[in-house]
């Protein structure tokens, strides 16, 4: 199917095997587009109340034609682990758009532009001087980047990007790593109040030196923020480690860590990232109790986590 076609309030099916029931088919409609759930800075989810539970990962969500428009991937589940009305699909689009890529390199090639954006508020459009709010705004270009070399400042409100309107922040770190490397595309900015087109010259956006932690004696798994996370979660360092799992009935869960907490201490020692995070982890000792210091949404608190 075509997801840009879906609308919202549009019926759609979901099939999987939540709880390890094979062939369940749920019934709901698409609830939002384009939903951003804090999981990457490429976060486009098609949320629906087609119920949605633990095994339904990787089922097709269908429109009622039987055409697959999505895959089942995410849920915000309550106290039981369960369903509660609030699941999230990638669109077919987007799996379309890498597919050839992963047949071909077993990997995903994404265009670069090197730049930190931010959402352009009313107040930052008056200080520009722009006529709206839309737009990504410049605030920071990465040294020898594309965008250094095609002329790119600090400042600059990009609102057009090889041909794609650039409406919103949140837009423009799609449209780019959709963009195949070695491509010159023209990118449009407001400088000054006046328009300029610069040619840029897409490079490789490469791995991060990323690391993924086990699941450790707390029963949790972290991992190392890199700035496109960091841009995604709107934080203004790279210190901590993102909490990316949690399993329940073990230590980290059972103290009220979450999925998507940052952890900045353990012990009042700083937690810069994942080497650092085993490090500390590793002299805990049974029967004792890690103190962390732990980012949550925009408040800080701490958690003391009793060791089995």
């Amino acid at each position: 199917g075509n997801s840009d076609n879906l609308e919202v309030g549009e019926w759609v099916v979901a099939i999987g095997n939540p709880f390890g029931l094979s062939h369940t088919v749920t019934v709901g409609v698409v609830s939002a587009k384009e939903r951003n759930i804090g999981s990457g800075p490429y976060d486009e989810y098609i949320q629906t109340d087609a119920s949605i539970n633990p095994g339904n990962s990787g089922g097709p969500l269908m429109n009622i034609k039987g055409e697959v428009i999505g895959i089942n991937t995410a849920i915000i589940s309550g106290n039981t682990g369960g369903n509660v009305g609030i699941g999230f699909a990638i669109p077919i689009n987007v799996a379309k758009n890498i597919l050839d890529d992963l047949k071909k390199k077993g990997s995903v090639t994404r265009g670069w532009l090197g730049v930190m954006i931010q959402k352009i508020t009313p107040e930052l459009a008056e200080s520009f001087k722009l006529k709206h709010t839309e737009g990504a705004l410049v605030g920071q270009v990465i040294p020898n980047s594309p965008a250094e070399k095609a002329g790119v400042q600090r400042g600059d409100v990009i609102i057009e990007f090889d041909g794609h309107h650039v409406q919103t922040m949140e837009a423009l770190p799609k449209i780019v790593a959709n963009t195949p490397p070695g491509k010159t595309v023209p990118v449009e900015v407001i400088r000054d109040g006046k328009r300029k087109t610069l040619k840029v010259h897409i490079a490789v956006l490469k791995d991060e030196p990323m690391e993924v932690a086990k699941l450790d004696p707390l029963g949790i798994q972290v991992q190392d923020i890199t700035p496109e996370i960091a841009q995604s979660l709107k934080l203004e360092e790279e210190e901590g480690v993102l909490v990316s799992d949690v399993t329940q009935g073990e230590p980290g869960g059972e103290a009220g860590l979450r999925r998507g907490d940052i952890i900045t201490e353990i012990g009042k020692k700083k937690i810069v990232n994942t080497q650092e995070y085993q490090k500390a982890v590793s002299k805990l000792k049974r029967g004792s109790t890690a103190l962390m210091l732990v980012k949550r949404g925009g408040t800080t608190i701490y958690i003391a986590i009793k060791l089995n």
